[in-house]
């Protein structure tokens, strides 16, 4: 088995991931995190956090018979994107998470994780596993911490020295009993960067997150009413945030990924929000084709953008811009818009 597991670390690499790392399945130091974190609502609507509650913590529970996960980890940094911290300083601009600038990481991850224990199959014969990417309650960021690809940061995101936090991760649930890689020690030391920086202060403390104040949470994961007192704060991040990322001093060791299909698509990097907020749902439907922004939806989508305009500053086109879907279908985009207006209302009157 020690011999297999060097070979699974080889053919990854074939396959292009940046790391292959191997974990046993015992998570029961994990739980009571879980639970605490469960308990405080922090995990805000996505209710199957909940739902599936601890079996995110017992592998051999969610895939009976697992004796080991495989985890890989799958650079998504594009070469190409405008920085980061210069379009979040452009109110007039769209700011998108970069790791949705390219096409869906999903069916990436998932393709190249089957090609993978296909090969293992070829080696081994029959043997029961599965495929993670998001798809399922799966601690990916503490079973990739154990399986040495790195170690969790502050943010709560999986951090590498070689790597920084730009990456995707994927697993391979298994009945081989693989022996299990030594966990990396921690590296964050006193830095407090990613608590300090965040606009909301979703990060309560260390390795402690409140999704219901986190703008990736609202901006993708929340399909009501944004709250009013976090609107000001989300600027113009129209879906998802970095700024615990971009601020993270080990993201100046991070790689450029090599991968075509997270290149940079329909400008994404540096847009101005009049013009995205212009598309209509034909225009939407087809640009986010194959981007994992797709799954938000129009709704949403027109939502986080008037949120958006709403912190820029005063123009007559952003005025304009809001006001001509003011009478919008839909009563969610409709309460966005007219808050929007009312903002930049504020900003003309210089009482904001």
């Amino acid at each position: 088995m020690a011999t297999l597991a060097e070979r699974i670390k080889a053919w990854g690499k074939e396959l292009r991931f940046q790391a292959v790392g191997i974990s046993g399945t015992d998570l029961s130091s994990a739980e009571a995190g879980l639970t605490d974190w469960l308990a405080q609502g922090f995990h805000g609507g996505m209710d199957y956090m909940a739902k599936h509650g601890l079996k995110r913590a017992r592998p051999d529970e969610l895939l009976p018979g697992t004796l080991s996960v495989i985890s890989v980890r799958l650079d998504y940094r594009s070469a190409h994107a405008r920085d980061g911290w210069e379009v979040l300083a452009d109110g007039s601009r769209a700011y998108i998470s970069r790791y949705a600038l390219g096409r869906d990481y999903h069916k990436v991850l998932r393709n190249r994780l089957e090609r993978l224990a296909q090969r293992i199959r070829a080696e081994v014969g029959e043997f029961g596993y599965r495929v993670f990417t998001d798809s399922a309650p799966v601690l990916e960021v503490e079973l990739a911490k154990r399986a040495r690809l790195g170690w969790r940061g502050k943010h709560t995101l999986l951090l590498n020295r070689e790597h920084g936090s730009w990456f995707f991760l994927g697993e391979i649930f298994t009945d081989l009993p693989l022996p299990a890689d030594t966990p990396e020690a921690d590296h964050c030391g006193s830095c407090r960067r990613c608590l300090e920086i965040c606009p909301t202060q979703a990060i309560v403390a260390p390795y402690r997150l409140d999704a219901r104040r986190c703008i990736s949470y609202l901006t993708i994961e929340h399909k009501g009413s944004i709250p009013l007192e976090l609107r000001p704060l989300i600027g113009n991040r129209i879906y998802g945030c970095d700024d615990c990322q971009l601020v993270c001093p080990w993201n100046r060791f991070a790689q450029i990924s090599q991968e075509s299909d997270f290149a940079v698509r329909h400008g994404l990097d540096d847009v101005r929000l009049i013009e995205l907020f212009a598309w209509d749902e034909t225009t939407f439907q087809s640009r986010m084709a194959g981007s994992p922004i797709y799954r938000i939806g129009y709704e949403q989508w027109l939502r986080n953008i008037a949120v958006a305009l709403g912190n820029a500053q005063t123009d007559a086109k952003v005025i304009e811009s809001l006001s001509a879907r003011a009478q919008h279908s839909s009563e969610l985009v409709r309460e966005h818009i007219h808050w929007a207006l009312e903002q930049q209302r504020k900003h003309e009157k210089g009482l904001e």
